[in-house]
């Protein structure tokens, strides 16, 4: 399998059992939509680690959970760059009444979709987006079983 799903930084509170069933949900929800994952780099940091990136690459000063950097110059091919802030999936769980879990499977799969041509600027882009996480978390549960 030539697919590379890596994740780095301050990713140790990914066990191997946890690792492996993103990654076969990541690998499912590509296929799915008619992609295949070629490499996707997961990178876990801080909030103000991440403030600097949104400044520095996208001239946006405030505080996010995602940035996504498409890589790809292949057609139906997923290569990306995703930057994941701990502290935002931390306090979003809190703030949403979810497991840190739920909301870290939620966080990656945003930004694979965003990878896979999905946005979230309109409401009906939005809505789309959330529909498409919801069968995220449906199936990361049906696969961490």
């Amino acid at each position: 399998m030539s697919e590379s799903i890596q994740f780095l930084g301050k990713s140790k509170f990914l066990n191997a059992k946890t690792r492996k069933a993103l990654r076969q949900l990541l690998n499912q929800t590509a296929n799915n939509e008619g992609y295949e994952i070629q490499n996707i780099t997961y990178i876990f940091m801080s909030d103000d680690e991440l403030l600097e990136i949104n400044q520095q690459h996208l001239q946006h000063d405030d505080y996010t959970d995602i940035i996504t950097f498409d890589l790809s110059d292949i057609e139906a091919s997923v290569d990306g760059e995703i930057y994941v802030s701990i502290d935002r999936i931390k306090d979003n769980a809190a703030k949403f009444n979810c497991t840190t879990e739920q909301e870290l499977v939620r966080v990656l799969s945003h930004g694979l979709l965003h990878l896979l041509g999905y946005k979230d600027k309109s409401d009906s882009d939005i809505i789309k987006m959330r529909e498409k996480e919801a069968a995220c978390l449906t199936n990361f549960s049906q696969i961490s079983q």
